[in-house]
């Protein structure tokens, strides 16, 4: 008689499959991340039908209703532009963050503007008991009775819940606690998050209901659980921060009902986290006056122009091999950039350590950054102050010139709207920003150039 059960092992980074353990995954590269876990191969393919449709055929082109998808607004402006104008219905969303960065508290006022709305709202807790939560959302305000909370792990149980009280968007805290009794692995399991995303998948679109889930992550800040639970789901959201610190950065990564690396930046004060309508105003706020290697650069997040501080620190070092470091940006960026500084403008700085941090605790990957990180390690080097009023903005190539970047207006109006003199841009950008009234544009074409602008 053959076994119902086969051993499977699978990778607990990627979600890779494999019939014997390796030390290795193939797939992701990682070691020693293999878990073994039993299956059962008959309720898996039992499980797959019940996703299958009835009716499956081909159509085309012009049987494509093509009307928008109907929208929620929630009221929470940030997380409306991060999502795209709002929740789709039958969306499914993933929201992950570092412990205690601020996704429950999040999803609460989710909840809380919803149900003042009038909308009903299902919070399904697998991690806290009603009373943490009460005490929890009496922080946030008063709720109204169209929001109801379960704590429940079983996914049985909750499928069951959801279709008897019918609710328009449900709250999964968090998908890591729950299990599937048929799936014999303990809760957190790739099987059983695999398994958890397909459930509330399913129920999403069969019911139309918008569902979020909250997943943990890992050490590396990704989720925790197989990869391809960002690949099931239509919308993922990553809080970043310091979680000792008061403001938080909600980052769209994937959005299949708008654009990506769209960002929603949030202050987390005693009656739960308020919105930062101006990123850019906060991000500067503080800046030193008259002090060397610093200067202000433009970043696009999505369709949003933020002006962040670039701040340089270079200081002969007391070893053999210089030190750099860099907060906020790609280190390996800035030793690209100063290896560029030195052989383009023979620049001595084979024996100075570099530090660059950008202020406000944002990372930033856009090379748009590159011009200003160059002129705030110059400025630091020389000890020479840039102007207060000036920003920089451009890409930088390995010969010492200057690349034009995309959104170059956009990037200009929200430095003159925040009163800068002077913008440093790529020559390539001039024609698209000669109709800008009101601050003086400067192209240049190499490293070289801009140095002597400032």
């Amino acid at each position: 008689m053959a076994k119902k059960d086969t051993l499977v092992y699978f990778c607990n980074e990627c979600g890779y499959e494999s019939a014997k353990w390796m030390g290795q995954c193939p797939a992701c590269k990682a070691w020693n991340s293999f878990v073994e876990e039993k299956v059962d191969k008959k309720l898996l393919a039992s499980q797959h039908s019940r996703m299958a449709r009835s009716e499956s055929k081909p159509v085309s082109f012009g049987e494509i209703d093509m009307k928008e998808e109907q929208r929620t607004v929630i009221g929470i402006d940030e997380l409306d532009r991060v999502l795209g104008g709002g929740i789709v219905a039958g969306s499914l969303t993933l929201v992950g963050g570092d412990p205690g960065i601020g996704k429950s508290t999040l999803l609460l006022q989710v909840c809380k503007k919803l149900s003042d709305a009038g909308r009903h709202v299902l919070y399904v807790s697998g991690e806290e008991s009603l009373r943490q939560i009460k005490l929890r959302a009496v922080r946030i305000g008063d709720m109204r009775e169209s929001l109801k909370l379960l704590c429940e792990t079983n996914l049985t149980v909750i499928e069951d819940v959801i279709k008897k009280t019918k609710p328009e968007v449900v709250v999964i805290d968090s998908i890591q606690t729950m299990y599937d009794e048929e799936i014999g692995s303990a809760a957190g399991s790739v099987s059983q998050v695999r398994e958890a995303t397909s459930v509330m998948m399913r129920i999403a679109k069969e019911l139309g209901v918008s569902v979020f889930i909250v997943g943990h992550v890992t050490k590396e800040g990704t989720v925790a659980g197989p990869r391809v639970l960002e690949h099931m789901v239509d919308i993922v959201l990553y809080f970043e921060g310091d979680r000792h610190a008061s403001y938080r950065i909600l980052r769209g990564v994937k959005n299949r009902f708008g654009s990506t690396n769209e960002i929603g930046v949030f202050e987390m004060k005693n009656e739960g986290l308020i919105e930062v309508p101006n990123p850019s105003e906060y991000m500067l706020n503080g800046k030193p006056q008259d002090s060397s290697g610093s200067i202000v650069s433009c970043s696009m997040e999505g369709t949003r122009p933020i002006l962040i501080e670039i701040q340089a620190l270079v200081t002969r070092t007391s070893f053999g091999f210089p030190k750099r470091q860099s907060a906020g940006s790609d280190t390996n960026r800035l030793n690209l950039l100063m290896a560029v500084l030195e052989k383009r403008l023979n620049m001595p700085l084979s024996d100075q350590d570099a530090y660059v941090n950008i202020a406000g605790g944002i990372k930033i990957t856009e090379p748009a950054i590159d011009l200003g990180i160059v002129l705030a390690v110059v400025s630091s080097y020389r000890n020479k102050a840039i102007d207060d009023k000036t920003i920089a903005f451009g890409e930088v190539g390995l010969s010492g010139e200057v690349r034009a970047v995309s959104q170059a207006a956009g990037r200009v109006n929200e430095a003159k709207k925040l009163g800068f003199k002077t913008c440093i841009v790529p020559f390539g950008c001039l024609d698209a920003l000669k109709d800008i009234k009101g601050i003086k544009v400067v192209g240049v074409k190499n490293i070289a150039e801009a140095i002597d602008v400032i």
